[in-house]
């Protein structure tokens, strides 16, 4: 069996490598458009940025190391234009020495991966305008920068590219702003959780602008004119960070099924709608594994598992890849911002029942130095407490427990399953009781009606004419800072001052991070109170309030 491979880097490569693992004798070609089969793209900021120091590290694997090391049949600067289903080739366009030859096929893995998405209005080959996909991009500018030392620069997008980009030219010493045609950075995140970002964003001296659009760019003599709905604004160095957009032109040539969005659609196995070819990576059309809808991820850890499962069913083992949830990890700098399943804005979206709360926790025990702020986000089912996703922002610990959530929602573990879950510990790593743990008592709480909630968006619609609306911090703490209309009764002295309280109308209770509204929860539902607990409490409005200023004023 013949099998041709277009495509190389976390899904191309593996697939290669599987290949070659499960049959020694198999022809194995793989046809990669770029000079290198195997490189780190995710850590290509971080090179510009000065943190990767050695271009060599971005390349661990040579075409020529992995051919001898694999017995594979790597053509590299072989750029494939167009796949004839019907004769099984593929036409692939030498780069080196231009010219143009079919190339045979018994089975094709497409793995042609995601291209920046480029506004029409601008030229990416202009002088000044960056993107980043691979190393030469990556090396590109670096060397405007050591050339001509930029002291500004804007970025276009801030999804994790772009936020990415931003810290490490940042760290280069470049005043940077980045401009966001949205309501938030990172849009995949609720609109609290982004809320963080922005303002960590802005505390580390980068500007963020909010549902700005841009319309043009003009080059002038020393830099370039981004026309903004803002106004105009100079700039040394623009980096665009749009989006991306799948490469499924082969795909369209072969007539294949592809998805709204132009992905190639596969089923379980990564078989395309022609059983001869299979599509993975980042311009595959894939199953959503919480939701069971199609969806794409453009992440390396998906790739390689399809890549795997692709060359195994090739081979005749059975392996079903069971969809993508699309966990990541994006740092900004001190703050690790972790999504895992389904977003609340994303379950709403679909259609989905759900519910949601937030879980602010410290890393490890306080007693213990250095213990870091996490507000862990967790959606659920409302009838079954089923874990449908998570995000986690804050310091060291939060991928770890990102992690331990995303395994639950993978496995459809429930909210009773958190509270029993029994998770490492000791003082400079944790809690007896995790956070984790935390939070399926709280999701438990809710599931079973020990508690109801609301939420920091309703907390501006209340009306203190028709709602008790209290906050039982203490009284220094409501002093430095409270939400309008909210009365303070501290949850010590609540027994004493239930008087104080009508009774004929609902009470919204607001403590720091929630758990003290649940306790007064608690107390005044027994005793005939209609009774909500802000979710996250004062400390997730505050942030929500602060951190979605379009402007950071």
């Amino acid at each position: 069996m013949k099998i041709v491979i277009v495509g190389g880097v976390a899904g191309g490569a593996t697939a290669a490598a599987r290949l070659r693992r499960l049959d020694e004798d198999g022809e194995i070609v793989l046809l990669e458009r770029g000079r290198h089969i195997s490189y780190a793209n995710c850590g290509l900021p971080y090179y510009v940025g000065g943190v990767v120091l050695k271009k060599e590290s971005l390349t661990p694997q040579t075409p020529e190391g992995f051919g001898a090391r694999y017995r594979v049949d790597v053509r590299v600067r072989s750029e494939a234009v167009r796949v004839d289903p019907v004769k099984k080739t593929v036409t692939v366009r030498d780069l080196e020495k231009d010219r143009i030859y079919e190339e045979p096929y018994d089975r094709l893995i497409l793995s042609p991966g995601a291209e920046p998405r480029v506004p029409p209005f601008l030229d990416a080959e202009r002088e000044r305008i960056f993107t980043l996909r691979t190393v030469p991009d990556a090396l590109a500018l670096d060397s405007f920068i050591k050339e001509r030392k930029p002291k500004n620069a804007v970025v276009l997008g801030a999804g994790p590219v772009g936020l990415e980009m931003a810290e490490n030219l940042k760290r280069r010493g470049l005043e940077v702003l980045v401009i966001e045609l949205g309501d938030q950075a990172l849009a995949y995140l609720d609109e609290e959780m982004a809320a963080a970002v922005h303002l960590r964003l802005r505390s580390q001296g980068i500007g963020l602008l909010l549902r700005t659009k841009v319309d043009a760019v003009e080059s002038v003599r020393d830099g370039l004119i981004v026309k903004s709905s803002r106004g105009k604004i100079k700039t040394r160095l623009l980096f665009v960070s749009a989006g991306v957009q799948p490469e499924s032109s082969l795909a369209r040539s072969a007539g294949l099924r592809l998805g709204e969005r132009g992905h190639i659609v596969t089923d379980s196995a990564l078989t395309t709608s022609d059983p001869r070819i299979h599509a993975l990576g980042d311009a595959a059309e894939i199953r959503h594994s919480v939701s069971g809808r199609p969806t794409w991820v453009a992440l390396a850890g998906p790739a390689n598992k399809q890549a795997r499962a692709a060359a195994d069913n090739i081979r005749g083992i059975k392996t079903l890849y069971r969809g993508s949830q699309g966990s990541s990890v994006v740092k900004v700098f001190d703050l690790a911002v972790c999504a895992t399943g389904l977003s609340e804005k994303s379950a709403r979206a679909l259609g989905m029942k759900h519910g949601a709360l937030h879980i602010p926790a410290p890393s490890h025990v306080g007693y213990y130095p250095g213990a870091e702020s996490l507000l862990i986000k967790v959606v659920f089912a409302p009838d079954t407490g089923r874990i449908l996703g998570a995000q986690v922002v804050g310091g060291d610990g939060a991928d770890k427990r990102a992690d331990v959530l995303a395994a639950a929602a993978a496995f459809r573990a429930t909210a009773f399953d958190l509270t029993q879950l029994e998770l490492c510990y000791a003082p400079p790593y944790g809690s007896p009781k995790d956070p984790v743990n935390l939070a399926g008592c709280a999701v438990e709480n809710v599931v079973t009606g020990k508690v109801k909630q609301f939420h920091w968006r309703e907390v501006a619609g209340l009306d203190p004419r028709k709602s008790n609306l209290l906050d039982v911090r203490t009284e220094k703490e409501f002093r430095a800072g409270a939400a309008p209309g909210f009365q303070n009764i501290p949850l010590d002295v609540l027994r004493e001052n239930i008087g104080r309280l009508d009774p004929e109308k609902p009470v919204h209770v607001m403590c720091q991070v929630g758990m003290r509204g649940y306790v007064a929860s608690r107390l005044l539902s027994q005793k005939g109170f209609d009774v909500r607990n802000l979710s996250g409490g004062y400390a997730v409005w505050d942030q929500a309030v602060r951190g979605s200023s379009p402007d950071g004023r």
